[in-house]
């Protein structure tokens, strides 16, 4: 019990489940249930990959902020243990994402976003092009739902998903600003500071609203 609530939270279980649910209702609406929930589930598999990953990347800046709701530094599961779990969860998300409904076209768009999330733990998030990554996959997401179904996705789509993933990126950085300062990650909101970030993330919302909307 106690490793599965660990895997849990190490996914970051509140943000996949609502990566998930989106694209479950892009799915939906140009699919059916029934491989609405398909494609629900291997966006499940890629986003478990990009949480464990990112939970055991930072596992040692974990431990030196004494981040205890963390799974890994509460001791609830191992970084060996999830380790194998991410070894084993990889080619079962490919597998699921390219011959799933999504067919190669859409699931390997949707492998692209998860790509962006894993270039981000391990590299991205240092750099002033932080930002790339989440914009890339939040594009990526509903794109890859309408191209498996020969669709061109319209620019409300993909642009509106950019930016709000980028403003996901400032909004999720806000509360670790301080700490991620001092342990070196400097990604564009850590060097815009929290004033700067919240400002620019209440831009990125009100101009892909507008954009979805218009």
């Amino acid at each position: 019990m106690r490793t599965f609530q660990g895997l849990r939270k190490a996914s970051h279980f509140g943000p996949t489940l609502i990566v998930t649910t989106i694209g479950f209702l892009f799915a939906s609406h140009y699919w059916w249930e029934g491989p609405a929930y398909v494609i629900a589930f291997g966006i499940f598999c890629g986003q478990l990959i990009v949480g464990w990953t990112n939970d055991l990347y930072d596992y040692q800046d974990d431990l030196s902020h004494n981040r205890t709701k963390k799974p890994l530094v509460a001791g609830l599961i191992t970084p060996n243990y999830l380790r194998k779990w991410i070894y084993f969860m990889t080619p079962f998300a490919f597998f699921a994402n390219l011959f799933g409904p999504l067919g190669i076209k859409g699931g390997l768009v949707y492998m692209l976003g998860i790509a962006c999330g894993l270039a981000y733990n391990f590299y991205f998030k240092f750099t002033p092009l932080s930002p790339l990554p989440y914009a890339i996959a939040f594009a990526a997401l509903p794109s890859c739902v309408a191209i498996s179904k020969e669709i061109t996705p319209p620019t409300w789509m993909w642009l509106g998903g950019a930016l709000l993933g980028m403003a996901a990126h400032f909004i999720n950085v806000i509360k670790d600003m301080d700490e991620d300062q001092q342990s070196g990650i400097n990604g564009l909101p850590q060097r815009l500071g929290t004033k700067l970030s919240v400002i620019v993330s209440l831009l990125l919302i009100t101009s892909a609203l507008a954009l979805v909307f218009e």
